[in-house]
């Protein structure tokens, strides 16, 4: 056996998540009569609650979905605007243009909308059953798991930044150590209150009650505390904020590679970057370049380059901004790049944004120059994934996210609405500049493979910045060098940071390639001899990711799950 882990095998239906007992979630609404969309939410809910460190129940949730009755793939957002309050110069004005910790970086919290959203359109099952075993998680409580307990403890500074976040996520005054069993009463109630208030409306229909589980959290008693809560600690928040959000549907992006049919979230997320890097390779190149080669990992890390400098030029808010998202995914566009990327020289910082709209290369430089930071920052940690496909081919993918560090939860309901705002720039002349309404500019984004009649892949990771790259590699890993899904999501990584963050403060760190150790050193090397500047992982790290996916092979019927064992991954199937 190639991988640590067994691939996991099944004909009927295969759900995969970075905590095992969020895959169990799914797993019991599988079994219990549920598609794949009631199972895929049943999941992202419990993640709320059992990674606590990584994701919140009020924070965000990118969907994409492909419905197998309707033969088509859609997206929901999954992500809040700024409170219509805000002052695009606020952050300039108030902090130097950056976004400080705490209650001022609240979005609209998007998560329980988007469940809801997904529920009713795919879905078959309540509010209430899907939402039962978070329920039960967080009333009841569940052990402390190592990678938890080490997040918390090397937070624990940060945490002690807000009081209500120490009485809720240090009990007994310290971060909570492995097999502790770690209780969440009031977020039981929260969602408890959600699921009774569908109750009471069922005899209206499954729609009413859904709706009556939404109104509850952003027009309902949920909503009250929560304005309550932001006007009596400097919040700007509104009612009117939480009463008129509706995350609704978006169309995918979408690219190929070969006979495989790529899609992802659009440019208020970082997925179309997936897709132009993935544009930026050619197949037979890599195949012959060898996996993992100094070549072969100079190329991939070269594309990403590429592709952010594009993100980081022209990604934001599609309502609000003009994104030439479809001359960027063109293919003249990307043959326009693919000539900047040099065999024998890495690039030593981010490379200059090309002109998509021109199809040139290179546009021409604008704005202030790039300050790279001196000492490593490491990323933000917060972002889990969940995917699944179910016996009819109904594929879900989610991303959900926001950890619990950096802004106070509200002890009354134990949640943490969204603190996203840290995805934008306090600069709002900056693609992903503040303003008013607007969303920021989401790193979660997960994505779904097909190939007609032969294959679907749902698959996504946690990792900030680092997801688009973890994605890219396990795609390859399986569809280019044909490795088993376990194998492929084992295998050793790379991550460039040479690009500004995504996260404030947007740190940036000119040539810097991070790799595995299991990758040789002396591949290390022969990169740093073409001007990569190499920083070495452990053996495995959790900061590489950690892909989820499920893949389906239509011909013989089997479906095989791929969790990563760099955090508390599982997939289960049958």
């Amino acid at each position: 056996m190639k991988a640590h882990r067994p691939t996991i095998m099944g004909t009927r239906h295969m759900i995969a998540a970075t905590q095992y007992l969020a895959t169990e979630a799914g797993f019991k609404i599988l079994e219990a009569g549920g598609n794949a969309i009631d199972a895929g939410v049943a999941a992202g809910i419990a993640l709320g609650v059992v990674q606590p460190e990584f994701v919140n129940v009020a924070g965000v949730a990118p969907i994409i979905i492909y419905s197998a009755v309707e033969n088509r793939i859609v997206t929901i957002p999954g992500l809040g605007t700024w409170p219509e309050a805000l002052d695009r110069n606020y952050f300039k004005k108030n902090h130097g243009g950056k976004i400080p910790q705490g209650i001022m970086r609240t979005v609209v919290p998007a998560a329980p909308d988007a469940w809801i959203t997904a529920l009713e359109r795919f879905g078959t099952m309540s509010f209430g059953e899907v939402a039962q075993s978070a329920i039960s998680y967080a009333r009841d409580g569940f052990p402390v798991y190592p990678l938890m307990s080490e997040i918390i403890t090397d937070h624990e500074a940060e945490y002690r930044l807000f009081p209500s976040n120490v009485d809720l996520y240090l009990p007994k005054g310290r971060p909570p150590q492995t097999g502790e069993v770690f209780v969440q009463k009031a977020l039981g109630a929260t969602l408890q209150h959600m699921a009774d208030q569908e109750v009471a409306a069922r005899s209206r229909g499954r729609e009413a009650g859904l709706a009556a589980a939404r109104d509850a959290f952003y027009r309902g008693d949920i909503a009250r505390a929560i304005v309550r809560y932001q006007k009596e600690n400097g919040g700007i928040l509104s009612a009117a904020d939480l009463a008129n959000y509706h995350s609704g549907y978006d169309e995918p992006v979408r690219t190929s590679f070969g006979d495989v049919e790529l899609y992802a979230c659009g440019p208020w997320c970082q997925g179309p970057s997936l897709l132009q890097a993935m544009n930026l390779l050619d197949a037979a190149e890599l195949h012959k370049l060898g996996h993992n080669s100094t070549s072969y990992l100079h190329h991939i890390t070269e594309a990403v380059k590429l592709a952010f400098a594009d993100r980081e030029a022209y990604f934001g808010d599609p309502r609000m901004i003009d994104v030439p998202i479809e001359a960027m995914l063109s293919r003249d566009y990307a043959k326009k790049r693919r000539e900047m990327i040099r065999p024998d020289r890495a690039w030593p910082e981010m490379p200059p944004a090309g002109d998509p709209r021109k199809l040139a290369a290179e546009r021409a430089a604008g704005g202030a120059p790039l300050m790279p930071e001196r000492a490593f920052s490491a990323p933000e940690l917060d972002t889990s994934h969940v995917c699944c496909i179910d016996k009819h081919g109904n594929v879900f993918a989610a991303t959900p996210s926001d950890g619990s560090y950096n802004a106070p939860v509200i002890p009354e309901l134990g949640i943490i609405p969204s603190p996203r705002g840290s995805q934008n720039w306090g600069d709002p002349d900056h693609p992903s500049g503040v303003a008013p309404g607007k969303r920021p500019r989401l790193t979660p984004s997960p994505a779904i493979a097909l190939e007609p009649g032969r294959m679907k892949m749902p698959f996504g990771t946690p990792g900030g910045d680092v997801q688009t790259q973890a994605m890219l590699q396990v795609f390859l890993n399986i569809h280019l060098f044909g490795m088993d899904v376990q194998e492929a999501v084992e295998a050793p990584r790379v991550a460039s940071y040479s690009y500004p963050s995504s996260f404030e403060p947007h740190a940036y760190h000119p040539g810097l390639l991070n790799m595995e150790s299991r990758i040789d050193k002396a591949t290390g090397e022969a990169l740093g001899r073409l001007g990569h500047k190499i920083g070495w992982w452990p053996d495995w790290t959790w900061l590489a990711g950690a892909v989820c996916t499920v893949v389906a092979d239509q011909a013989s019927g089997v479906l095989k799950g791929g969790a990563d064992p760099r955090r508390p991954s599982y997939a289960l199937g049958l």
